[in-house]
């Protein structure tokens, strides 16, 4: 009965995102996250899929070409810097935004996301998430660095005003080896 933790988050971004919107794959890695909002928001909408590695974007852009979905703007850059992506593509307002923490599987586990780049790009998409619009953050911890990020960002989402925004923590606590855990931030 209950949901693994990549079940929850994409169940958590099927309520939150509508067709037509403009949502944001911050950690794009192999595309599943990416492919998913890209049928979410439809035809009528769009996808900004960043990443830091190039072998991510090429990953991604052959999932959703294989399955010709054409809605995505691939930005090989970090997902700090998406501010100037939105002003770049005159987005003023966002449906959603998912992150995959830690690192990108079958590759490079010393090419990893740091806590200040994700805090920046976290604060950023609030300030552009609809009212009722998810963040969800899906923390791989378990990783040389990893613990860092999780502790930093955990501080930081705890300290957001109850009276702008719900956060919420979903995982498993009987697992070993670091199991990966959900922070939803949903805007009021």
């Amino acid at each position: 009965m209950l949901q693994g933790i990549l079940q929850y988050a994409h169940n958590l971004l099927k309520e939150s995102v509508k067709s037509s919107e403009t949502v944001i794959d911050a950690t794009c890695g192999n595309g599943h996250d990416t492919l998913l909002l890209s049928t979410l928001v439809g035809d009528t909408g769009h996808v900004l899929a960043f990443d830091v590695q190039e072998q991510a974007i090429q990953n991604t852009r052959k999932l959703l070409a294989r399955n010709n979905l054409t809605n995505v703007s691939y930005v090989h850059d970090s997902h700090a810097e998406i501010e100037h992506y939105l002003k770049k593509h005159a987005i003023d307002s966002i449906g959603g935004a998912v992150f995959n923490l830690g690192y990108l599987p079958k590759s490079d586990k010393s090419i990893i996301t740091e806590g200040p780049s994700t805090i920046q790009a976290i604060d950023t998409l609030l300030s552009y998430l609809k009212k009722q619009g998810l963040i969800v953050i899906v923390v791989y911890h378990g990783h040389d660095g990893g613990k860092t990020e999780k502790n930093m960002v955990l501080e930081h989402v705890q300290q957001l005003d109850q009276k702008q925004y719900h956060v919420l923590e979903y995982g498993f606590i009987n697992q070993k080896n670091h199991p990966p855990f959900i922070i939803a931030i949903e805007k009021r």
